[in-house]
C-alpha cells in the first residue's frame, strides 16, 4: 500500500505541475522554482511533514520535498547556529541530494554522449 499511496502522491503533484505548465505562461525554471518555495512554506506551516509521511517517496522526491528539506535544515541551522546557520543550514540539509544529482547527471552524460543542439 505504501508504493501505491507514493505512486499517487507523486503523480498527482506531477499532474498539477504539467497542468500549471500547459495552462499558464510560466517558463519552467519559474515553475520549478515555486514548487521549491511552496515546499519552504508547507513546511514552515508544519503541512508538509504529515503529508511527506503519509505519502512516502511520492512527497520527499519532487520538488516540493526538496524545498521542505531546506527548510528543515535552515530550521535546524538557526537553532544551533544562530543567524549564520540561517546561511548554511539548508546546504547541509541538501548536500547529498545535490551531489547524487550532480554525479549521476555526469555518469549519464558520460554513458550516452549528449550533444548540443
Amino acid at each position: 500500500m505504501e508504493y501505491v499511496r507514493a505512486f499517487l502522491a507523486g503523480g498527482i503533484i506531477c499532474g498539477l505541475v504539467q497542468i500549471l505548465l500547459d495552462k499558464t505562461k510560466m517558463m519552467p525554471g519559474r515553475v520549478m522554482v515555486t514548487l521549491v518555495v511552496t515546499g519552504s512554506i508547507l513546511g514552515c506551516l508544519g503541512l508538509y511533514e504529515p503529508f511527506a509521511r503519509w505519502a512516502g517517496a511520492g512527497a520527499t522526491v519532487p520538488l516540493l520535498g526538496f524545498g521542505n528539506t531546506l527548510w528543515k535544515g535552515v530550521k535546524e541551522g538557526l537553532a544551533g547556529d544562530g543567524l549564520l546557520g540561517v546561511f548554511k543550514g539548508g546546504f547541509t540539509a541538501s548536500a547529498v541530494g545535490i551531489s547524487g544529482a550532480l554525479i549521476f547527471g555526469y555518469l549519464g552524460s558520460l554513458i550516452f554522449r549528449p550533444k548540443m543542439k
